[in-house]
């Protein structure tokens, strides 16, 4: 059976995460959501503690390293064929697992931290999708992202810039807020058709 392995979480967004968690695993995939943070998420309300202090305990990097020991765990039972999703600050630990070819596919939702020269390493077949309005990963990152990859045809790609959405809408959306729920179901269908593709 593939596995499906979340990268990140906030205290906010559990409910949503384990949502979505349970709508992939409905598609046949099992499904892990390890807690890279170690019950200690970013919390912007927080002023003591500014995401550049949060980071110094919680890099993408030291996200990339636990990230290993997992997929090596899930290998071990027999379990060949992985995809991982970054959300925000997991995007960069996926981008890294897909530079060494850790997964089998990648997806990236509105991602964070994630370099051109990033993207350009990637090894396994990646899908990223950002938000109209976001200062991580504006739309002009993005189409270079998409250019990048383009010219790169051994590893398939695909890149989608949803419009009138803000960073975090797949998983900080308003029920209220249509237009960002409609978005997010449709970034979630996105994901869900990538690793149908790649991963089963």
């Amino acid at each position: 059976m593939p596995l499906l392995i979340y990268l990140e979480i906030h205290d906010t967004t559990f409910q949503i995460y384990r949502k979505l968690a349970d709508k992939v695993s409905a598609s046949g995939f099992y499904v892990v959501v390890p807690d890279f943070f170690y019950g200690d998420p970013y919390a912007p309300e927080n002023a003591e503690r500014p995401l550049p202090v949060w980071l110094k305990d919680h890099g993408p990097d030291k996200g990339f390293e636990d990230a290993k020991p997992v997929i090596q765990a899930l290998k071990s039972k027999g379990i060949s064929s992985i995809g991982a999703a970054g959300f925000c600050w997991g995007a960069k630990p996926v981008v890294e697992l897909g530079k060494y070819a850790y997964i089998q596919a990648a997806v990236l939702l509105h991602p964070s931290f994630v370099s051109l020269e990033d993207v350009q390493a990637v090894k396994v077949p990646i899908s990223i999708l950002g938000a109209e309005v976001d200062r991580m990963s504006p739309p002009e990152l993005l189409k270079k992202f998409e250019e990048a990859l383009n010219a790169k045809p051994e590893v398939d790609s695909f890149v989608k810039i949803f419009p009138g959405v803000e960073h975090g809408w797949t998983v900080r959306y308003k029920d209220e807020d249509e237009v960002a729920m409609k978005c997010a179901d449709e970034a979630h269908e996105d994901m869900l058709n990538w690793f149908v593709k790649y991963v089963q």
